[in-house]
């Protein structure tokens, strides 16, 4: 991705700090721009900053969205690179006590990692805002079989340690990425859209929400920058993503000119499927059937605990399912 436009000059000052952990993630880096875009200072934590007087400098790497070329590209648009390690526990304070909100973008292998997190913002004691690793289902509402069941629990475990700490956060809940949901049509084993026949979870009825991966970094800095959202969790449910998997066929269908063949697979059929299958199938396999077939992005608002992102943010203007497929025909 490149990075963005220059901003006009602003007062800082009206701006919050915030620090991205994981920046150079599929959804991290898309944080990281969408916080320049927005005028906040922003703070990435990087094991080698470039330039460092005891370190080899970063070479330009042949792959533009390299973890590399990332840093090159955050340091020449401004943001700025504080050298430490998570597990370094007196770099984490010192990183954290430069900003006022932290957002971590970890994978699902280093959610556990976050109870470093959790400690060093205790001790720091100035944070606003903490934003843990989460980027998809409400892991307080969903009725997912393992192996995505035991990320789920193991991402509100971390909700709940937050809360007894009394750490002041926002859970961002963006459901179903276009990059691993509409990219494919939620086929397995394939990388575009298919032209001949599709494979449809449950029977193609139940709503789900798609959102790209970049907008997801929008509406986390809208977040970030909202006080209303504070102790409450963000649902991303954009009214024109918000489709059935038999609309977004149906959408498919006519940019292409053809009918695609359709099979649908039985909940019974999938969830074998997802036990005699090998990661990554049995993962993908059980986020399809989460939102396909158990409806885990359908429920009702509760404005105590909840900001609809579509209603709290009116102004962002976001990349819709239709013109998401637009690229593959």
């Amino acid at each position: 991705m490149e990075p963005p436009a220059a901003v006009e000059e602003v007062d800082v000052c009206l701006f919050d700090r915030i620090l991205i952990l994981g920046p150079t993630g599929a959804i991290g880096r898309h944080i990281v721009w969408a916080s320049i875009k927005a005028g906040n200072p922003t703070y990435v934590l990087v094991r080698n900053c470039p330039g460092s007087n005891n370190r080899v400098n970063l070479v330009k790497a042949a792959n533009p969205e390299s973890k590399e070329e990332l840093i090159e590209n955050f340091k020449n648009s401004g943001v700025h690179l504080i050298e430490g390690d998570m597990n370094d526990h007196e770099s984490l304070i010192k990183a954290i006590k430069q900003v006022d909100v932290v957002i971590c973008a970890f994978g699902r292998l280093l959610i556990d990692d976050q109870l470093k997190i959790i400690k060093a913002i205790k001790e720091a004691g100035n944070i606003k805002r903490f934003f843990p690793s989460e980027f998809g289902l409400d892991v307080d509402r969903h009725d997912s079989v393992d192996p995505v069941k035991e990320v789920f629990v193991e991402k509100a475990r971390i909700r709940r340690i937050i809360e007894a700490e009394g750490i002041p956060y926002t859970y961002l809940c963006c459901h179903a990425f276009t990059g691993y949901f509409l990219r494919n049509l939620a086929q397995i084993d394939i990388t575009v859209p298919p032209r001949d026949k599709v494979f449809v979870l449950g029977d193609g009825n139940v709503k789900g929400a798609f959102v790209t991966e970049a907008d997801v970094g929008t509406f986390t800095i809208e977040a970030a920058n909202d006080p209303n959202a504070c102790n409450k969790a963000v649902h991303i449910r954009l009214p024109s993503n918000y489709l059935t998997m038999n609309e977004v066929v149906s959408l498919w269908e006519k940019k292409i000119g053809k009918t695609l063949e359709k099979t649908y697979i039985s909940e019974e059929k999938v969830l074998k499927d997802i036990k005699e299958s090998s990661f990554p199938n049995n993962y993908l396999l059980a986020l399809y059937h989460s939102q396909q077939i158990k409806g885990d992005a359908v429920y009702e608002i509760d404005p105590a605990k909840d900001v609809e992102a579509s209603e709290a943010y009116p102004g962002v203007k976001y990349t819709t399912v239709d013109e998401y497929l637009n690229q593959f025909v």
